[in-house]
């Protein structure tokens, strides 16, 4: 994993030092990465549409 990635936290995690919230971070290589705050060693690498797929599919619009 490459150094100096920059993490932001999701909106919804209620902001604070909580560990228990989403992180996505964009990178020139891997288009978009996606942790856990209290499993920071496990990545996902994704793209921009992949990941509108999985929240479209998480939080349908009423």
């Amino acid at each position: 994993m490459a150094q100096g990635i920059i993490w932001q936290k999701s909106s919804f995690s209620g902001g604070g030092d909580s560990s228990d919230c989403l992180e996505v971070a964009a990178t020139a290589e891997a288009g978009l990465l996606v942790r856990e705050s209290d499993e920071p060693g496990t990545v996902i690498e994704t793209d921009r549409p992949q990941l509108a797929a999985l929240i479209s599919h998480l939080c349908p619009s009423s």
